[in-house]
C-alpha cells in the first residue's frame, strides 16, 4: 500500500471522540428538555458511573495496548500492525465500545435515561461513520491476518 493511501477512508472532519461527546451532550440535554417519566434513582445514578468508570477503563486498556504494539491510536493515520492482544482479544474495538459505555452511564449519573436510547443510533453512527472504513482499510492492508483476527473477535462485544 503507498504511503499517500495508507489510512482509513475516514473524513477528516469525523473524529471519533467528538462523536461520543456530542451524543452525551444530547442525551443530558434531552434528560433536561425532555425527561422520560422514570426517575433516576441513586442506585441507578451509581451504576450510570461505574458504567462511565468502566467505559474509560476500555480505552485505557486499549490505549497501552496500541503503545506496546508502537501503532497508532489516530483513526485517520497508518496502521502499523492489527493488535489482537490485551482487551483486543474480546473486542475489535474497544475504545469505541469504551465511547458507548460512557454515552449510556454519564447521561444515567446525570440523571438521564436519553443515553440508553441514544445508545443504538450512536452505534449505527459510528459503524458507519468510522469501523466500517476501518475494517476495509485494514482488510486490504493486512489481508488474512487481519480476516483471521476479525472471524475469531467480534465487533463489539
Amino acid at each position: 500500500m503507498a504511503d499517500a493511501h495508507d489510512h482509513p477512508d475516514i473524513h477528516k472532519y469525523v473524529h471519533p471522540p467528538i462523536i461520543a461527546l456530542l451524543y452525551i451532550l444530547i442525551a443530558i440535554a434531552l434528560g433536561f428538555l425532555k425527561p422520560i417519566g422514570l426517575p433516576v434513582s441513586r442506585l441507578i445514578g451509581n451504576i450510570g458511573f461505574a458504567i462511565t468508570c468502566m467505559g474509560f477503563l476500555c480505552g485505557l486498556f486499549a490505549f497501552v495496548e496500541f503503545r506496546k504494539a508502537n501503532t497508532t491510536l489516530d483513526p485517520h493515520g497508518a496502521v502499523a500492525r492489527v493488535v489482537s492482544s490485551g482487551i483486543y482479544r474480546f473486542s475489535r474495538n474497544p475504545i469505541y465500545l469504551g465511547f458507548l459505555l460512557i454515552v449510556i452511564g454519564l447521561p444515567l449519573y446525570c440523571g438521564s435515561y436519553w443515553g440508553l436510547i441514544l445508545a443504538p443510533f450512536f452505534i449505527l453512527t459510528m459503524n458507519g461513520l468510522v469501523i466500517e472504513r476501518e475494517e476495509a482499510y485494514l482488510e486490504k492492508k493486512f489481508g488474512g491476518t487481519y480476516t483471521a483476527y476479525r472471524s475469531r473477535v467480534r465487533r463489539w462485544l
